[in-house]
């Protein structure tokens, strides 16, 4: 039945893209997966970026502004030595020590204090402002330390200003090199506050700026707590110290919470400044944008492999359809013996394997005896009955698996008998006699033995036909039977020669003649 290994062929190539459909949705979620941690990505290192770029700005203007004070202090600190200083009046020597550094807006006071730590010279006023800074840290850092250079205080509030503030220092040193008081001047809070104001670091994220020994000279968002405590004790601030600046994913310095920390140090100056945000306000942006495209990737892809599965199961049943189809096509809808059409397929197959030396093969066409008058004397209702009788005795008879029986024509059969010699084939049609011979229909009137058929058997010995053909095969056996026919009918002819006929089995007067 070549119908049906074609008809298969084609489903298992419908199948094989069906299942593409299905995987193919499948693969475009997988690269979808990869395209949103990638955009993943990006959103940190846009995160690391913006960091890093806030912080250079940020750096520089701090630097800026810590040099130019420094400055400021350099130069008082050589006027105080210059020849000929103490020789003029108070007012001059206000002018000589301090520059205009001292009017910026965020700078607090600029003072000259002795080795007591009592005000000598005062920006701001002359005379100086009584004043003792003899207890402050710088003050004593200074005076124990001679070669310290540039000190910043950590945050205090201001007695003259009562504002926070840190405060820039040197030392003087008398001309036989002892302490001789200390140069200082503040710097505002407020400075730091207006540099950090605007930046958007959302609901989580803070700037920091540290001294190097972990106090905390300023925070952004600003609350008053956190202004000169001490961090020093934090994992990631003794990182920002060892490593000087860089980035990285830890935990807050203040708790557990993990977050993402990019720093650096200000210049050569003993501060540190770092940004730090929340991982989950990085990846908010992004989860938003991975959930729109995670949902329309995967309704798309949902809707894909469900089209395909139904599409499949569309084919799965439409394809069984057309195999019944194909079946039915090649089926005597009556007896439900395979057909003509499956017979001349069968045919065609045996042709084609006797050309390649296959084994041999017989065919034997089978007739109803009368059946025109059974028709006429009891309906086409029983002879349906008598044709379906007359299929089961043929079935019955056949005697390998590879055995076909069809239905031809009207009352009209052929047994196609594979790897079957004349004398096996003869043995089959004896037996289709004698199958028949007990069909009978009693509630029709019809006894067993009234029904005979008549046989033309051909085999490949006597015809030859691996090599004059199959269907010269079947044109002997059906000349066969008309012989059959002809010679008084209910027996089987071998065809040639003509003369080779048997009465079927119990026929009376039967007997067999010489082949």
């Amino acid at each position: 039945m070549r119908m049906l290994p074609d008809l298969t062929s084609r489903l298992n190539a419908a199948r094989a893209w069906i299942g593409l459909g299905v995987l193919a949705p499948l693969g475009l979620l997988v690269v979808s997966g990869l395209m949103l941690v990638d955009l993943r990505n990006d959103a940190w290192d846009k995160a690391a970026q913006t960091s890093r770029n806030l912080l250079q700005v940020i750096e520089r203007d701090i630097a800026r502004n810590v040099e130019i004070v420094d400055l400021s202090l350099r130069g008082a600190v050589d006027n105080l030595a210059a020849p000929g200083f103490s020789a003029v009046g108070p007012a001059l020597r206000q002018l000589i020590l301090f520059d205009r550094a001292v009017t910026a807006r965020d700078m607090g006071v600029f003072l000259v204090v002795d080795e007591n730590g009592d005000t000598v010279y005062d920006a701001n006023a002359v005379p100086a402002r009584p004043l003792s800074n003899a207890d402050r840290s710088y003050f004593r850092a200074h005076r124990d330390r001679p070669d310290l250079g540039l000190f910043i205080s950590e945050p205090m509030t201001s007695r003259m200003l009562g504002v926070p503030i840190i405060v820039l220092s040197r030392r003087i040193n008398k001309p036989d090199g002892s302490f001789g008081g200390v140069v200082q001047a503040s710097l505002k809070l407020t400075y730091f506050s207006r540099l950090f104001a605007n930046l958007a670091l959302g609901a989580k994220g803070a700037i920091n700026l540290y001294a190097r020994d972990g106090r905390r000279i300023m925070r952004h968002p600003f609350f008053e707590g956190a202004i000169g405590d001490s961090v020093a004790a934090s994992p990631s601030f003794q990182r920002f110290v060892r490593e000087g600046s860089g980035s990285f994913l830890g935990s807050a310095v203040r708790s557990t919470e993990p977050r993402h920390h990019t720093f650096t140090r200000i210049g050569d100056l003993p501060l540190i400044l770092a940004v730090t945000l929340a991982p989950d306000e990085i990846d908010a942006e992004w989860r938003a944008k991975a959930l729109v495209i995670g949902s329309i990737v995967s309704i798309l892809c949902g809707l894909c492999a469900g089209l395909s599965l139904l599409f499949g199961r569309e084919l799965r049943h439409r394809g069984r359809m057309q195999v019944e189809l194909a079946r039915l096509s090649l089926t005597d809808p009556l007896t439900g013996l395979p057909n003509r059409r499956r017979f001349e397929e069968a045919l065609a197959d045996v042709e084609r394997s006797g050309r390649s030396g296959g084994a041999p093969f017989s065919l034997l066409v089978i007739d109803a005896d009368h059946f025109k008058a059974v028709n006429d004397r009891h309906g086409h209702a029983v002879g349906d009955e008598v044709l379906q009788g007359l299929a089961r005795c043929l079935l019955a008879s056949a005697r390998h698996p590879g055995d076909l029986v069809c239905r031809v024509g009207g009352e009209e059969f052929v047994m196609l008998l594979a790897g079957t010699d004349g004398a096996g084939a003869q043995r089959v049609a004896d037996a289709v006699h004698a199958e028949v011979r007990r069909l009978g229909l009693p509630a029709a009137g019809i006894p067993a033995g009234a029904l005979t058929v008549s046989i033309g058997l051909a085999s490949t010995a006597s015809v030859r036909a691996g090599a004059r053909g199959a269907r010269e095969l079947y044109r002997v056996a059906d000349a066969a039977l008309y012989a059959a026919k002809g010679s008084g009918r209910n027996r089987t002819c071998i065809g040639p020669p003509w003369s080779a006929c048997a009465p079927g089995e119990g026929a009376p007067g039967a007997q067999a003649d010489a082949a």
